[in-house]
């Protein structure tokens, strides 16, 4: 068996950290999430990735993620000139897939307890396909799946007005062989993309075995702030914590805290579940729940709580607590008490600043 994660896209949601970056290598728990969805795959068993890449961010991926040996598997790479569509991205990955089984993974989805259930019971099965769902509050946002009274799977509505289920498409697929009949098939949508939900009814139109299987965790699209957000505290509290830096003696520092090798807190309170990164610095501060703090940045005179910052940031001497923030790669926030008082911002496209 084979795995297939799709990482391209623009991410014009997260603007403007993806003008810069893949949105797949912002990080849960100073981890990327496309690393989560590797060892996800790997944990699995599966040794054969392959990754398609976007030509905007291709270099970077492959420049972050490597060959694949550190987590003792073998990275291939697949470019896809143009969004054109999951099913696209599964048409052009033929080489690589062959006649194999594989398992289609969103690059930016984060769900509990990884894939390795769904593995097993998918490689027992004699289904030609196998859709993740899991049931969600409001099936309106999403594509929604329709059960026979066998279980297997009669159709797929996207975001309908009249839901009539709540399982939605969690973003993890399995296919056989048969999958590329489908995508040669099914023409684009009105989106100009070939869809992976048109190229499942098809296998289902067909008379192909498509099951579900019903995902019962926590399950995370983190295609916006606030998604990334939640992924991040929830990530956070399976962490086990651990302490490679240094805590002085004016510091409390709680038992749900990771210091990475390096991390230094000075006369600050820091309280988890939460991770300070390599060789970064808490000084005067106050650090937290579900925060994570990347490596080489420096919190000083400052608090923040509920909030991702990218590595080499330095917050400096801020009157008022920050949180639910999302701060991007060595971005410097400081507080100038020159007069008259006011903001004096250097935003980049898409910024959102809320100020008090």
């Amino acid at each position: 068996m084979k795995g297939l994660i799709l990482s391209g896209g623009k991410g014009t949601r997260l603007r403007p950290l993806t003008f810069t970056s893949a949105k797949q290598l912002i990080p849960l728990a100073n981890k990327p999430v496309l690393f989560r969805v590797i060892q996800a795959i790997r944990d699995a068993g599966i040794k054969e990735i392959g990754i398609v890449i976007a030509p905007e961010t291709g270099a970077e991926i492959k420049s972050v993620v490597g060959d694949g040996s550190r987590w003792d598997a073998r990275i291939t790479y697949i470019l896809q000139d143009e969004p054109r569509g999951l099913a696209h991205a599964v048409k052009i990955s033929r080489d690589f897939l062959g006649d194999s089984r594989f398992v289609m993974f969103l690059g930016d989805n984060c769900i509990e307890g990884g894939i390795h259930r769904l593995i097993e019971q998918y490689a027992a099965s004699d289904y030609n396909s196998q859709i993740v769902l899991t049931r969600v509050a409001d099936p309106r946002q999403y594509g929604v799946a329709v059960l026979r009274p066998d279980g297997s799977i009669d159709r797929l509505v996207e975001k309908p007005k009249d839901p009539p289920s709540d399982l939605a498409l969690v973003g993890v697929y399995m296919f056989d062989r048969h999958v590329f009949e489908a995508v040669e098939a099914i023409q684009p949508s009105w989106r100009n993309e070939l869809e992976i939900t048109d190229a499942i009814q098809w296998l289902v139109t067909h008379g192909y075995r498509v099951y579900p299987y019903v995902h019962t965790g926590w399950w995370v699209d983190t295609g916006k702030r606030e998604d990334m957000l939640e992924a991040n505290a929830l990530v956070l509290e399976e962490l086990v914590p651990r302490c490679e830096g240094e805590v002085d003696a004016h510091s409390v520092v709680d038992s749900r805290v990771t210091l990475e090798r390096g991390a230094r807190i000075v006369n600050s309170v820091v309280r988890g579940p939460t991770i300070i990164g390599e060789n970064a610095q808490i000084i005067n501060s106050y650090v937290g729940p579900f925060t994570s703090i990347d490596r080489d940045c420096v919190i000083e005179n400052a608090e923040i709580e509920r909030s991702i910052v990218l590595e080499g940031c330095r917050i400096e001497h801020i009157p008022a607590r920050i949180h639910d923030s999302l701060i991007g790669r060595r971005s410097v926030i400081t507080h100038a008490a020159a007069k008259p008082s006011g903001y004096r911002l250097l935003l980049g496209d898409y910024s959102q600043a809320g100020l008090l």
